[in-house]
């Protein structure tokens, strides 16, 4: 792909696309447009997703209003509790959550969110953003149907600054109010196919979609523009496996886009050799990695390749949080590149991810690593992935997907 069809990717995307927003179904059909322009058909395929639109959302701690956005689909409610910080997970921290509203660190995962309830909290804030930082922005979050499984009480999110001065100041209670509409939307996945000499599949999945404060153009139109890069170069080099290319919506929900596929097409999915998935490449620093959820041969094979082109990759066997991770649940092997700069470099989820911490030469540099090692496995007389997921990584989805709780 020309340098300057990459750079105008970047420039056209530069806007925030929160899953099933307007913002994320212009992106979709950009990406049909750019797929034509590359001499390629794509089709968008709609899922159901879960909306809302808050109506009001206050913090009051110790009778001070404190900025905040409440969390998308946690229902409407006010509360009013002695204030709570949360900094442990043992079963006496937790037990002193009954009657309050609870400050935590992190995001609120599924485990989390069980805990809180378990033990009687009756509203939760969170924080993000980082308290060096000039802006005082706060990231709109949302209570997830599969955590919530319909018990909701009400949160906000604030600053990382405001949860400080609040911890700082000893404060004693906070009341919380939270009033949104709930409805189901719409997101949508492109889906743009090469024909090979054989019907067997190699799938390749990128995420379009992004956060409330970000531009996503290191995650994840870096991604998207590796599989344009991909769909054009196999489009004009017919490889013996045929190949779709999947650009999911609403990965920063939760995977909905690559669940939503792997739901819709798992009859399909028994054709499928391969899963290849991008998730930030192209960053002007940072290690090149590949997460293969798969068996373990194909994590030496990767880094054989790295040897044999003179291309620097660090490769391992895990479960990566991206759209690959709900294609290997379906059994299909799956592996996943990225270029992991870390937050001081190209910090994700805020203002700050823009195509300023993108270059071009390594987006292109990471491409052709990338479409070297899917050449190989799409012009093999035969995949040499097995088409099995491993016993050990098997655990590793077991955990990530909810299923079973990590151990201590």
């Amino acid at each position: 792909m020309k340098s300057e069809l990459i750079e105008r990717i970047f420039a056209d995307t530069a806007y925030v696309r929160m899953g099933g927003s307007a913002e994320e179904l212009r992106t979709a059909k950009y990406l049909q447009s750019v797929c034509a322009e590359l001499g390629l058909s794509a089709s968008l395929e709609a899922f159901e997703v879960d909306m809302a639109t808050i109506r009001e959302a206050t913090l009051t701690v110790d009778g001070q209003e404190i900025p905040c956005r409440g969390y998308l689909c946690a229902g409407c409610g006010e509360v009013e509790a002695p204030l709570y910080y949360l900094t442990e997970g043992d079963r006496y921290s937790l037990s002193l959550c009954r009657g309050k509203i609870v400050l935590f660190d992190g995001y609120l995962g599924y485990w989390r969110y069980r805990d809180l309830l378990d033990n009687g909290a009756v509203g939760f804030i969170s924080y993000d953003g980082n308290v060096n930082f000039a802006d005082h922005d706060i990231d709109q979050r949302e209570l997830r149907s599969y955590v919530s499984k319909g018990e909701k009480i009400p949160g906000v999110n604030i600053n990382a600054k405001d949860a400080v001065a609040i911890i700082n100041k000893g404060a004693k209670t906070a009341k919380i109010t939270l009033k949104q509409d709930e409805y189901k939307g719409s997101s949508h996945n492109v889906i743009a196919d090469v024909k090979g000499e054989i019907d067997q599949q190699i799938l390749f999945t990128a995420h379009y979609d992004s956060t409330s404060l970000s531009q996503g153009a290191y995650d994840n139109m870096s991604g998207c523009v590796g599989l344009l890069s991909m769909a054009e170069y196999f489009s004009k080099n017919t490889p013996r496996y045929s190949m779709r290319f999947i650009f999911c919506g609403s990965e920063e929900r939760g995977l909905l886009g690559s669940k939503a596929y792997c739901e819709k097409h798992e009859e399909e999915l028994k054709n499928a050799a391969l899963v290849i998935n991008l998730d930030m490449i192209g960053c002007i620093m940072g290690k090149f990695i590949a997460c293969a959820t798969a068996e373990k041969p194909l994590v030496h094979y990767i880094s054989y390749l790295g040897d044999e082109l003179g291309f620097q990759v660090k490769a391992y066997q895990d479960v990566y949080s991206s759209d690959s991770t709900p294609f290997a649940d379906k059994g299909v092997p799956a592996v996943s590149f990225a270029r992991a700069a870390g937050r001081d470099l190209a910090p994700i989820h805020n203002r700050y991810d823009t195509a300023a911490v993108m270059k071009t030469e390594q987006m292109q540099k990471d491409i052709d690593f990338i479409t070297a090692f899917a050449s190989r496995m799409a012009n093999a007389a035969m995949c040499p992935v097995a088409r099995e997921i491993p016993d050990n990584v098997k655990e590793l989805l077991d955990e990530y997907l909810l299923r079973k709780r990590k151990k201590a």
